[in-house]
């Protein structure tokens, strides 16, 4: 649960303090929030079912936003940047609503 609370953390100290980020992330930054709130809802949904590991959190968030970041490089690099991130961003967004959708209706049926 302390990387979860450090995450949590991490995006109000950022929120407050605004840093600039540097040109080169700046296409792949909406991929990796996408990817990284992917990983904290799972991380929500496992802890609901009581299956929570802090090591597989973390595997999990720094896996997650490098594969998607890596895939919207090699996108951009072979000229279809902008169709695989939004291939991309689909597929973690229909994960994102099923961890949302599991953790709901484990809210609603306790």
């Amino acid at each position: 649960m302390a990387a979860v609370l450090g995450l949590i953390i991490g995006v109000v100290v950022g929120i407050f303090i605004r840093p600039d980020i540097p040109i080169v992330l700046q296409p792949y930054l909406p991929v990796m929030v996408v990817a990284a709130l992917d990983a904290l809802l799972g991380a929500a949904r496992s802890f609901f079912e009581r299956s929570f590991s802090d090591r597989v959190f973390v595997i999990s968030f720094i896996s997650n936003v490098l594969t998607a970041t890596l895939l919207v490089l090699l996108g951009n690099q072979l000229g279809v940047g902008s169709q695989l991130q939004t291939a991309v961003i689909v597929v973690l967004g229909i994960r994102i609503f099923s961890n949302v959708s599991s953790i709901r209706r484990f809210i609603f049926q306790s």
